[in-house]
């Protein structure tokens, strides 16, 4: 059984990938299923040591980036999608998959057209509330289609569309034990705001939280995930800015969390800040009250789509990126925490939003296209 897996270059697009290879082989070790063999195909790895740890073969393949703006480097990336295209056609023929996984972005296309070519199944899955064009494409032949919002269904044909929700990474649904947040260092006696922006931090929610720092340390613990890239300015700007503050002991930046420390943090934490990608079915699946700052020119405006998709169901309040200043920030904050009651229903909301089961739903779908497929 070859499965091969293909997708764009963001976190979204390729922790679920990991979250259904993990899944994959789990079921077939406890199903005594034979082992499938797993493949990644994209521009570029994304986290190559994920991709060993689960069994995972990346195989690289170039894809251009089509702007929905006039560039000179559209058409270079015309001929890197036609070079991707070739080669895809050429590595699905040596390894013949049973099934292609588009998880959708530019980098899954040579994959998904090879797949159409060869009359491969293809299964997608759309993260998002309006997919983007290559998924979109891929959902006028794919076999299966999941989505991670209700309202990204009505894109599909719907006699082959699933409502399953978003694939996420075991570790992040499993309890983590309290000691994780002590060996970060980080106390446990007062409420808890994690400050998430992506795998590479958003230096639009630095700003906005760290100009109130002095304000709001006194009454809560701030774990900020700045970024790498962002970690040193900030932590040299928080010594200053800090330098006579009798509680800065309470304020953690924090460049880069592990699975576990997220899982850790975000089980942990009263309130999260978080933009609007993939993050927010994991602040879901930990029933956790937040608020959500979508990316203002996120492609397609997903990130804004998804934010008030989900806010709609109680879980979360928003604050547009455009109207984000460190004024309205506290605001929110404080809205939210200095009523019980509030925070309350909207963590019951996130619990009622959350499928934390999509990883096994598709997965199993997954192995019945495959294994139909070897027939």
């Amino acid at each position: 059984m070859k499965i091969l897996f293909t997708g764009g270059g963001s976190g979204g697009h390729f922790y679920p990938v990991i979250a259904l290879g993990e899944t994959l082989n789990r079921l077939a070790n406890e199903e005594r299923l034979i082992a499938p063999t797993l493949f990644f195909m994209a521009p570029e790895p994304y986290d190559a040591g994920l991709l060993f740890q689960n069994h995972i073969k990346y195989l690289p393949v170039s894809a251009g980036k089509m702007r929905r703006y006039f560039s000179f480097r559209n058409l270079l990336d015309i001929f890197k999608t036609i070079l991707g295209v070739l080669k895809a056609f050429f590595v699905l023929f040596r390894i013949l998959p049973d099934v292609v996984v588009g998880k959708g972005g530019f980098g899954s296309f040579p994959a998904l057209l090879a797949a159409r070519l060869f009359g491969i199944p293809v299964f997608i899955h759309e993260s998002d509330t309006v997919p983007g064009r290559v998924n979109k494409w891929a959902g006028k032949f794919a076999k299966r289609i999941a989505v991670s919002f209700a309202d990204a269904a009505q894109f599909f044909p719907k006699e082959r569309v699933a409502y399953t929700g978003n694939p996420i990474r075991r570790a992040l649904l499993l309890r983590a034990p309290t000691a994780r947040l002590e060996e970060l260092g980080i106390a446990t006696d007062a409420p808890i705001i994690f400050i998430v922006g992506g795998s590479l931090g958003s230096v639009t929610l630095n700003e906005a939280i760290f100009k109130i720092l002095p304000e709001i340390l006194p009454s809560y613990i701030i774990v900020h995930q700045t970024g790498k890239a962002n970690l040193s300015d900030l932590v040299a700007r928080a010594e200053v800015l800090l330098q006579t503050h009798p509680q800065k002991n309470l304020y953690h930046p924090i460049g880069y969390l592990s699975t576990e420390e997220i899982a850790a943090v975000g089980q942990g934490a009263t309130l999260i800040v978080s933009r609007a990608g993939s993050s927010l079915f994991e602040i879901a699946a930990w029933g956790k009250p937040s608020i959500l700052v979508p990316i203002g020119d996120s492609n397609g405006d997903h990130q804004r789509e998804n934010a008030y998709a989900y806010a709609l169901s109680g879980a979360a309040e928003v604050i547009e990126e455009s109207n984000l200043t460190s004024a309205i920030l506290k605001s929110e904050i404080e809205k939210v925490l200095g009523d019980q009651s509030r925070a309350a229903k909207m963590a019951a909301a996130a619990l009622k939003f959350a499928k934390a089961d999509a990883a096994e739903i598709i997965a199993r779908e997954i192995i019945k296209m495959a294994l139909k497929h070897e027939e």
